[in-house]
């Protein structure tokens, strides 16, 4: 295939992208709103009396409720700009897919569809990509041309064979945003959550920014299909293994190690206070993105009734 029908195909792709992402998100890419963060912001606002269980005493003004002998909290005037990072795991083992699609191309996806849920006025939308020991950097820019860029160059990354590069270390990604983009804001973490040492990481993002963790799944690694003999490959060190899938015990036994993993990074996600968004490559992930930001939204005005601040 030449140079340029790869471009053309890459082109090609990119549009399917951006048409299919604002058509069936096209109810949640319009309406006032008062911030992307499920949070209030940080800037002060007027004083108001204290609402017990629903205010943080932190944020009580003591000035006023001197004077008018009534506790009052000065609350919060919600960022109307926002800072959005998304941190793509693009190790060899997102070049997987049995289903739809490989996970890389889902992760891809959904940071496209992040940038159309924050394209709002003064907003800006950055990548980095991880992969081995190297750490891209798409920069912050606002503005859908901005966005086209970023996903033409996400969808233009070189595919990994198992064992050209070192084992991608997630917590050291996660490790390097919290640190080079220290401004608060939204964060994603795209990834399939393979590897470990990314728990501590993900719990200081959050203590700082609002984080969404998406973690990729592809139904052929929940469980071994009976094929009879199957060799196994490892996408980041290349080793290789042959398995016997006609046994009963060892597809349970994987089966049951693959649901103990997918719980433990369930519960590491919750612990670190990230909100968790599944995604697979065998589903209507457009659907499960436009599920996921109405129930943030609904969370938000349960927990903040006097305004909207979520997620779209």
């Amino acid at each position: 295939m030449s140079g340029l029908d790869l471009l053309a195909g890459r082109e090609r792709a990119l549009r399917a992208l951006e048409l299919t992402v604002k058509r069936k998100l096209e109810g949640f890419l319009h309406g006032d709103i008062t911030g992307l963060r499920s949070g209030p912001g940080s800037e002060p606002n007027e004083a108001r009396p204290y609402q017990a269980g629903q205010d943080d005493v932190r944020r009580m003004d003591w000035n006023v409720t001197a004077r008018s002998l009534e506790p009052h909290v000065r609350a919060p005037l919600a960022e109307r700009e926002l800072e959005t990072w998304a941190l793509l795991d693009a190790s060899a083992s997102m070049d997987f897919g049995t289903a739809l699609s490989e996970k890389r191309d889902l992760a891809i996806a959904i940071v496209g569809a992040v940038g159309l849920l924050a394209d709002r006025p003064g907003n800006r939308l950055g990548v980095r990509v991880a992969i081995g020991n190297d750490i891209g950097r798409l920069p912050a820019a606002a503005g859908s041309v901005q966005l086209r860029r970023s996903l033409r160059s996400l969808l233009s990354l070189p595919r990994a064979t198992p064992g050209e590069f070192p084992r991608t270390d997630l917590g050291r990604a996660i490790t390097r945003l919290n640190r080079e983009h220290p401004r608060p804001g939204l964060r994603v973490v795209v990834s399939d959550f393979h590897d470990d040492g990314w728990a501590d990481p993900l719990r200081r993002l959050s203590a700082r920014h609002e984080v969404i963790a998406v973690e990729v799944l592809d139904p052929r690694e929940l469980e071994l299909p009976e094929v009879g003999l199957l060799t196994l490959v490892d996408p980041e060190t290349g080793r290789r293994r042959e398995v016997q899938t006609g046994n009963r015990k060892l597809r349970r036994r994987y089966a049951d190690a693959m649901t103990a993993h997918r719980t433990q990074t369930t519960q590491a996600i919750r612990a670190a206070g990230a909100a968790h968004l599944v995604l697979r490559t065998d589903t209507d992930w457009v659907r499960d993105v436009a599920a996921f930001a109405t129930a943030r939204r609904r969370s938000s005005i349960r927990r903040h009734p006097t305004g909207r601040t979520g997620i779209r």
